[in-house]
């Protein structure tokens, strides 16, 4: 994994999916899916929120437009923030979505020290980067430098034995069941001790 290897791998996750645009926030609609969320009814929202039964129904269909006072008493009765009103849940769209990755169905991506299988490549809009490393290296002069990326990286090891080396700690020797939790940003490289080459987990956040 050369210096260019991983950010490529967190470029193909992240240009997986689609970039949708973002729509203008109906609050009327806002307040309804909230109110509903809650199995309230207009009358029992209205109470809560101290507002007439007449207001609150001009609001979700959009025949009024609420004053600051109206929001503040809307947003204390839905027990939120007053900028949640206008913040639409951001995971509608990907309650409940799983992927499944069969052993060695993952996408290949080899490279001269690694061979990367990218798991739940078919998922799009991930947060989190998972896929399966087989270790050839076996020195630290096979690598380009130190690897650096944005977010965090979790390693987990598999099977046999790894040297986990970064920029500001010293060496770390790590066997099956070892796991490590890191920035990014720091300079990392995992070569593998073992007679034969180490398998690991890495999962690395894309937010």
């Amino acid at each position: 994994m050369s210096t260019n290897e991983q950010p490529s791998l967190i470029r193909i996750a992240r240009d997986s999916g689609d970039h949708a645009e973002l729509e203008p926030l109906d609050l009327g609609a806002r307040v309804r899916q909230l109110r509903k969320a809650r199995n309230w009814t207009l009358e029992q929202a209205a109470t809560q929120a101290g507002l007439a039964r007449s207001t609150l129904s001009k609001i979700e269909n959009g025949q009024m437009s609420p004053t600051y006072d109206a929001l503040k008493k809307l947003a204390i009765g839905l027990e939120i923030s007053v900028p949640q009103l206008f913040t639409p849940p951001q995971r509608d769209q990907v309650i409940g979505r799983m992927a499944v990755t069969r052993m060695g169905e993952g996408a290949a991506h080899p490279t001269t020290t690694y061979e990367h299988e990218l798991l739940a490549e078919n998922l799009t809009k991930k947060q989190m980067l998972p896929y399966r490393a087989r270790v050839r290296a076996r020195s630290m002069d096979e690598f380009e430098g130190w690897v650096r990326h944005d977010g965090e990286e979790f390693l987990y090891v598999l099977t046999g034995v790894v040297q986990l080396y970064t920029e500001f700690y010293e060496p770390v020797e790590m066997r099956r069941g070892d796991s490590a939790y890191y920035d990014g940003s720091m300079g990392h490289n995992v070569i593998s001790v073992s007679d034969e080459d180490a398998t690991i987990l890495w999962v690395t956040s894309l937010a």
